[in-house]
This record gives structure tokens, C-alpha cells and sequence, in this order.
């Protein structure tokens, strides 16, 4: 790693931190108690580069590397892990697929609308029935003429409403039969492709989650992504750098509540003096900065090594397993230090407990992470 990537990183961190706090800390509880999706603030985002910084110059993107994408996720999410969570969703899931197995007039029609925020990305592959059983998904894509006639529902979908374009990963074959799934870029207006229930969720509810419905939805063949049959192994490899994402976004909730923490146990008085003298309190603050330094080598760790162009599937998932893991429990002792006004929406503690839980589920389970490690160092 240059001194160079380390003073991209700080600087993009610093600038993100100061956009965090100028347009998204004003605004964290009113969202969050509305379950407003600020889709204008994403607009700006790209303005700032950030809805792109994946995606090469030529394409309108910013042209970075995990390490710098990474620390952007954190930084946001360290003050709103909603915004972390759709502008990690945008990035690392639509936009990335385009880019990583687009063909070039694919490429030119999408990416730079995307990584301009002017476009808002949604990637579906979770079904109300197939959730880590997707090789058994329902909606399906059939072979009509030129084109293709999707029918069926994909659910838990980031931005399922608001994206402008969704890359859609529907069943091409038989059930759960080998390489029997295709993915295909959708955009919103199409006839037969609708946004259904949005979720009223317990927490990231400024990140919209809400049904994609497909009813007889005709796209021609050029909006098929790769060959037929192979949008499951494409979805795989795209998954291993969506679970950085989330590894970022639940070390930026993680540093977050322990931001929150330290501050008030460093002002909070019992007994005469700070409550962070004493031993109950003080240790938990060291646990939980030695989990954050931890979950953040192995983040980095992931990051470097997809930057490497090098194989990245344990670590990802192990990077994803420990940092959801920590940032629920991070977020765990923040409210137990802040005691009873930890349990109120006055202190930010009780909506990093929220948002963290999320972490352990999206993108993969931290049972489903575990199976993906084993499966890795038992090859």
C-alpha cells in the first residue's frame, strides 16, 4: 500500500465527514421517525463522486479503489448507517454488476448516469420465498422472440421503489438445476415492472427496502447481463464485494456508538466523577475498541486484496461475519453505558442498537458467512 492510497483515504474520509455532518446529522432523527428516503441527498452524493467511486473515469465514475470506497461507507455510516447502507447498495451491487460483467454499450448507456447519482441503482435477488435458497427463486425470465417476459416478485430490495434501473436476477431454467438463472437490467417504467410494499422496519429506515413486482415485463436481449445461465456466479462475485460494504457499514455504526459512548462517559458524572473512571465502564469501552480495531484490519484486509485483483471470498465473508457481529454488540453496550437515557430517542445510542442488526442479516446471514468460511479453508 502507497502513501498515496493512505493520503486518498484520509482525505476522502475528512471530506465525507464534513458533507455527513453539513447535510445528513441535521436530519438523521426527522428521517428516521418519517422513514423518509432522502433521494436528493444521493443526488448530491454523486455530485461529490460518491455514488461511483468504483466505476473508471471514462465512465463517469471517480475511479477508486476498495480502501477508499471503504472508508467512505464508514465515515457515512458513522453518522447515518441508512445513508451507508443505500449508497453501499447503489455502488457495490447495480452499478458494480453493470460494470463487472456489462457489455460495452451496456456500460456506456448506465454507468455514467449511475455513478453521476442522476440514476438510482436497485440489484434484486431476495424472494419472499427464497431467501438463501435463491437457486430455487420463482420470478422467472422466458424466452419470448427477441426478448424476454419476466413474471414474479423480488422482496427486502434497496431502493425496490425509487431506482431508476435494477439488475434482476430471475430463472432461466429448471429449479434449482445448475446455472438455471440469468441476469438482466431492468429500467423503472417498463411496462409490467412496479415497486410494491415498502418495509416498515425497526431500523435504517431512511434506506428505502420495498417489493420489486414483475407481471408479464417484455425486455428486449440487450438488456441481458452476460450469458444465459450464469446470473448465479455472477451474483456469487458480486456478493463477495457486497459483503465489504456491509463489513464498512457495520464498522462505520460500530465506531459510531462508541463515539457516542466515549463521549458521554467522559461527561456523564456519578459520585462525584466521570462515570469512565470506573472499572465497569472503562472496560467495556476497551472491549469495545479492540473489537472496532479488529473488525477494521480484517475490513482493510478484504478491501487491499480486492484491490489486488485477488481472490477475496473467505476473507470478505470473515470480514463481513465479524464486523456485523461486533457492531450489534458495540451498539449493545452503548445503551448499557448510557443506562436509561440510552433507551430514548433524545441519545443516538438507541439508533446505532437499531441499525446494527441489520448488519448480521443483509447480504448474507452471519450463518450463511460461516457456511461460505467453512466451505473455503475446507476445500
Amino acid at each position: 500500500m502507497t502513501n498515496e492510497i493512505v493520503e486518498n483515504q484520509e482525505l476522502i474520509a475528512q471530506s465525507v465527514h464534513d458533507l455527513g455532518e453539513r447535510l445528513i446529522r441535521p436530519n438523521i432523527r426527522q428521517w428516521d421517525e418519517d422513514q423518509h428516503f432522502p433521494a436528493e441527498l444521493f443526488q448530491q452524493l454523486g455530485q461529490q463522486g460518491l455514488m461511483g467511486m468504483l466505476v473508471p473515469v471514462e465512465y463517469g465514475g471517480t475511479g477508486l479503489g476498495y480502501r477508499e470506497y471503504v472508508a467512505a461507507i464508514v465515515e457515512l455510516s458513522r453518522i447515518d448507517g441508512s445513508v451507508g447502507l443505500s449508497m453501499a447498495a447503489h455502488n457495490s451491487l447495480c452499478t458494480n454488476h453493470i460494470l463487472m460483467f456489462g457489455n460495452e454499450d451496456q456500460k456506456q448507456t448506465y454507468l455514467p448516469r449511475l455513478a453521476t447519482g442522476e440514476w438510482l441503482g436497485a440489484w434484486g435477488l431476495t424472494e419472499p420465498n427464497t431467501g438463501s435458497d435463491a437457486g430455487n427463486m420463482r420470478t422467472t425470465a422466458v424466452r419470448d422472440n427477441d426478448g424476454w417476459v419476466l413474471n414474479g416478485a423480488k422482496n427486502f430490495i434497496t431502493h425496490g421503489r425509487s431506482g431508476h434501473v435494477a439488475v434482476v436476477i430471475a430463472r432461466t431454467g429448471e429449479p434449482n438445476a445448475p446455472h438455471n438463472a440469468t441476469a438482466f437490467i431492468v429500467e423503472r417504467g417498463t411496462p409490467g415492472f412496479t415497486g410494491g410494499r415498502k418495509e416498515d422496519k425497526l431500523g435504517m429506515r431512511a434506506s428505502e427496502t420495498a417489493e420489486m413486482l414483475f407481471q408479464d415485463c417484455r425486455i428486449s436481449d440487450a438488456q441481458r447481463l452476460g450469458q444465459v445461465g450464469e446470473g448465479f456466479i455472477q451474483s456469487l462475485k458480486i456478493l463477495d464485494g457486497g459483503r465489504i460494504s456491509i463489513a464498512a457499514l457495520s464498522l462505520g455504526i460500530a465506531y459510531g456508538a462508541y463515539d457516542a459512548a466515549l463521549a458521554y462517559a467522559k461527561e456523564r458524572e456519578q459520585f462525584g466523577k466521570p462515570i469512565a473512571s470506573f472499572q465497569g465502564i472503562s472496560f467495556k469501552l476497551a472491549d469495545m475498541a479492540t473489537d472496532i480495531e479488529a473488525a477494521k484490519l480484517l475490513t482493510y484486509q478484504a478491501a487491499d486484496l480486492k484491490d489486488a485483483g485477488k481472490p477475496v471470498t473467505k476473507e470478505s465473508a470473515m470480514a463481513k461475519l465479524f464486523a456485523s457481529e461486533t457492531a450489534v454488540r458495540v451498539a449493545n453496550e452503548s445503551v448499557q453505558i448510557f443506562g436509561g437515557y440510552g433507551y430514548t430517542k433524545d441519545f443516538p445510542a438507541e439508533k446505532f442498537y437499531r441499525d446494527a442488526k441489520l448488519c448480521t442479516i443483509g447480504e448474507g446471514t452471519s450463518e450463511i458467512q460461516k457456511l461460505v468460511i467453512s466451505r473455503q479453508i475446507l476445500k
